[in-house]
């Protein structure tokens, strides 16, 4: 086990005996909250160097824009432009930033593969149609709209 985790261990079972011999309900609610804890360190550990690229089409359609909106850096970076048989690669990206490949003429709809890796070599991929003609979703716009939503 990691230090972290056994240290949360130990100290969750201390914590919860001592408090279960005070009250039992006591106890048990030092359980539940020692093991949401111990879930979140998993869950934290399990999320940690993930970078993950967005493709979306400049306002003009003559560029494609690669953000990379993950914890960790992208390298080697390796994309392919399906319909018209064009490959790029970008040797890294940095967390938070963004690198734009321009086009030679606009283009309607097109279907982008991507390929990358983090820092220690784990391989990702991805591949997704972008279009010039569909808008970009609203995130905050409700699945039921109530009190009037906006239009």
């Amino acid at each position: 086990m990691e230090r972290n985790v056994a240290i949360l261990v130990i100290l969750g079972s201390v914590i919860s005996l001592v408090l279960a011999f005070v009250n039992i309900y006591l106890g048990g609610i030092a359980i539940i909250i020692f093991i949401s804890l111990l879930m979140s360190l998993m869950i934290m550990k399990d999320t940690t160097d993930h970078p993950d690229i967005a493709v979306h089409l400049r306002e003009d359609a003559r560029a494609i824009i690669l953000t990379n909106k993950g914890n960790a850096r992208a390298e080697a970076i390796h994309g392919a432009l399906v319909p018209l048989d064009i490959e790029f690669d970008i040797p890294s990206l940095d967390e938070d930033s963004t690198y734009e490949f321009p086009l030679t003429s606009m283009v309607e709809e097109i279907k982008v593969a991507i390929t990358y890796k983090n820092e220690k070599g784990i391989p990702f991929s991805k591949s997704m149609m972008i279009s010039s003609l569909e808008e970009e979703p609203d995130l905050l716009r409700p699945m039921i709209p109530v009190f009037k939503w906006k239009k």
